[in-house]
């Protein structure tokens, strides 16, 4: 009779998710990766080829999660790319470690940072519409403009170079997207 598997690919995925999320990326190793899962290297090699295969299930899972953060972040303000830019520079804040592997590593799995923030459900998409019925005469320029504001705010709240609070955050941002308008 065959022995029953008691570690599954899933337990495997959720355990690199949980290290990636809170050690980072680079901590997760076939060792270190057992050792949290509770197993040896066998069962992470039995479902995964190697680890670059494990890597490509977690960027998904991690893309997977910052979809659902967005989603679900609360959208109060009217102004254009103001609440993707607070959920966001939020996410940098909260989940440093995912926003490196996500918006700062050179490997995205061929996905441009714009199809990563987009998603599954338009986000830019929504932004850029929502800025064309505001009366921006050229949206997607604006949502470059913001889009570079808007990234660089997030990685300064990796290095702690940015430690406005959400209400000086949400002034700055909308004073950003009305001073674009009359650029």
């Amino acid at each position: 009779m065959a022995r029953k598997e008691t570690i599954t690919k899933n337990d495997i995925l959720n355990a690199a998710f949980e290290m990636a999320r809170t050690e980072g990326f680079a901590q997760v190793s076939a060792r270190t990766l057992a050792a949290k899962a509770g197993c040896s290297t066998q069962p992470i090699f039995r479902v995964y080829k190697n680890m670059e295969e494990l890597g490509d299930d977690l960027f998904v899972k991690a893309m997977e999660f910052f979809s659902v953060y967005y989603e679900e972040f609360p959208k109060l303000n009217n102004t254009p790319f103001v609440n993707l830019g607070l959920a966001y520079i939020r996410f940098s804040q909260e989940e440093q470690n995912l926003f490196r592997l996500l918006f700062l590593s050179e490997n995205r799995h061929g996905k441009s940072l714009y199809d990563m923030l987009n998603g599954k459900n338009g986000a830019v998409v929504r932004e850029i519409n929502s800025a064309k019925i505001f009366g921006c005469k050229d949206p997607s320029g604006m949502f470059m403009k913001m889009w570079i504001f808007i990234h660089g705010a997030a990685c300064m709240t990796l290095t702690g170079d940015y430690d406005l609070q959400e209400e000086d955050t949400v002034k700055l941002l909308e004073e950003s997207y009305n001073a674009f308008q009359n650029v």
